[in-house]
């Protein structure tokens, strides 16, 4: 009977997800230089370690002890990325910061979207049929729900930096393509009732989901995911990232 208790024990350990360290610093992760960049410019860095090819910058931003670092572009360097911020930095959560291309009828270029759950929208099967979508790549339901305090603050921290007409909180939709099709943006709309779509969100959201530690992404419209995309995102990346990354630092003030 001992033996099997404490088995039993053990397996609990095992298949509960890990906690976040309570005290540990804030990890906040991008895609790309320019979403880093303004955060990279306000902070005091004290030391930079490089794992996987990959700069972390250690330091602290806006009174918040804080782990930064640009982790690639697409599912897999985000995962990475997160994974490394929870096991090397001991991160207590972690905020996802850039820009994405708009996918609900009411959002505009330079618009806020704060993620309430995201999904991984290109995960499944290529039948005869075309793709069908699968859930498994999330939680039950197939979407990754983000810790509702973390999203109620970046919000309130939007509607602070662009006002509440610019700022909306809703699903997030995560696929490694840059969606420029008006076709695709209606699929995203009818499937998962998305009012952004990115590459990057989804992965972070579910390494930190498993392993217990709060999260929110945060997204900055560069344009409408349309046959226009990569002409707007030219035009209003950088300045898309730029309000993105004021809004972590709004979020921080009040944390």
């Amino acid at each position: 009977m001992k033996k099997l208790i404490i088995a039993a024990l053990a397996l609990a350990a095992f298949s509960a997800p890990l906690m976040a360290a309570e005290n540990g610093p804030i990890g906040i992760i991008t895609a790309m230089s320019n979403e880093l960049s303004l955060l990279l410019e306000n902070a005091e860095i004290t030391d930079t370690e490089t794992i996987g090819g990959v700069d972390y910058n250690i330091g602290t931003l806006e009174g918040q002890d804080v782990v930064l670092v640009k982790a690639g572009i697409g599912k897999i360097m985000a995962a990475a990325g997160a994974a490394t911020l929870i096991n090397e930095f001991d991160v207590s959560s972690i905020i996802f910061t850039g820009i994405a291309g708009g996918v609900g009828d009411e959002t505009e270029v330079m618009d806020i979207v704060v993620s309430t759950d995201l999904v991984v929208h290109d995960y499944g099967d290529m039948t005869n049929d075309g793709f069908v979508w699968d859930a498994i790549a999330g939680t039950d339901n197939g979407r990754i729900p983000a810790d509702p305090a973390l999203s109620d603050l970046a919000y309130n921290a939007a509607v602070e930096v662009v006002g509440e007409d610019s700022a909306f909180k809703g699903n997030i939709a995560t696929g490694d393509q840059f969606v420029a099709s008006e076709s695709y943006v209606k699929y995203l709309q009818d499937s998962f009732n998305s009012l952004a779509c990115e590459m990057e969100g989804a992965a972070v959201a579910l390494v930190a989901y498993n392993y217990g530690v709060p999260f929110v992404v945060i997204r900055c419209m560069s344009d409408k995911a349309d046959g226009l995309a990569h002409d707007s995102y030219a035009n209003f990346g950088d300045t898309a990232a730029d309000n993105s990354a004021s809004i972590v630092m709004t979020m921080l003030q009040e944390m």
